[in-house]
């Protein structure tokens, strides 16, 4: 059964950083392409990061260029996403998804089919 599990959300003040885990089980992340969207309050999810099968090259929404680093471990199956200078806008529900779609829809959510249950991050002093 395949199963995607979210780790290392939680409370950080602005400036700080964290480091959000997605551990696979049932599936292989070497196989498909990875990515991160995020959901806060009242708003609809959105992407953040991705990792793309074909070519290893990371993708993110500008609103988390520099700040933002998502990698791949195939060894322990997991995906990681470094987050740094967080800032309050960064709050939300943080979900990691799995698809093969190609190189031009990574950012649509609807072209993923297995995601994780989401770990909170927020962001305030």
């Amino acid at each position: 059964q395949e199963q995607l599990v979210e780790s290392g959300g939680g409370l950080v003040q602005p400036g700080g950083s964290l480091r959000l885990s997605c551990k696979a089980s049932g599936v292989t992340f070497s196989q498909y392409t990875v990515g991160w969207f995020r959901q806060s309050s009242g708003k609809e999810r959105e992407f953040v990061a991705s990792l793309h099968r074909s070519n290893n090259r990371a993708y993110y929404v500008d609103a988390v260029k520099g700040r933002f680093t998502i990698s791949r471990d195939n060894a322990v199956n997991t995906v990681f996403l470094q987050m740094n200078s967080l800032a309050p806008e960064d709050t939300a529900i943080y979900y990691c998804a799995v698809t093969r779609v190609v190189l031009s829809a990574i950012r649509d959510s609807s072209q993923y089919y297995y995601w994780g249950q989401g770990t909170q991050v927020t962001v305030s002093s």
